[in-house]
């Protein structure tokens, strides 16, 4: 499932568990905000287009960090005249964790309690299974990791390379 919201003036695609950099948010770090600006919503073959944005869908993410972009250079310059100006800039930016996308907050929140028991016995199983295996995680494909990183509530696996996560899982032993 994926959405067009918009955000802080800009649009962007986002699906569930994606991190997101957009223009500085005022929420504080930890807070959970909510887009109501949502132009299209699409769930499988099942593609929902606003007009201009769809009724009843919302967005929800979590604020991760407030960070600052790269430095870009702005250099203007007027040939044989002797005039040259250099600036740069830096752009304050938010990063953000989509933590749902969908329509209405009553199916949401069935959806929620319907999931919760499921994820917790198949929690339940594999830390049995991870007791037997976690012995060497190095020989294990960075699908696996990830797998047994999302198990053990690891944040930010995404963006990790295997080595990253080696150490992480090793860390939460």
């Amino acid at each position: 499932m994926f959405a067009i919201v918009e955000i802080a003036g800009q649009q962007f695609k986002v699906a569930k568990d994606q991190k997101v950099f957009v223009h500085r948010l005022d929420a504080k770090t930890g807070d959970k905000v909510s887009f109501d600006q949502v132009y299209m919503l699409a769930d499988g073959d099942k593609i929902s287009v606003g007009a201009p944005a769809v009724a009843n869908a919302s967005v929800e993410a979590k604020v991760v960090r407030h960070l600052k972009d790269d430095k870009v250079i702005v250099f203007k310059k007027k040939r044989r005249k002797g005039y040259r100006v250099k600036n740069g800039h830096r752009q304050s930016l938010t990063e953000i964790v989509i933590e749902s996308v969908g329509v209405g907050t009553a199916k949401k929140a069935a959806a929620k309690k319907e999931v919760a028991p499921k994820a917790d016995t198949a929690k339940a199983a594999a830390p049995k299974k991870e007791a037997a295996k976690s012995a060497d995680f190095s020989s294990k494909t960075v699908a696996e990791l990830k797998d047994l990183a999302k198990a053990a509530g690891i944040e930010g696996i995404s963006s990790m390379k295997k080595a990253d996560l080696v150490a992480a899982l090793e860390a939460k032993k």
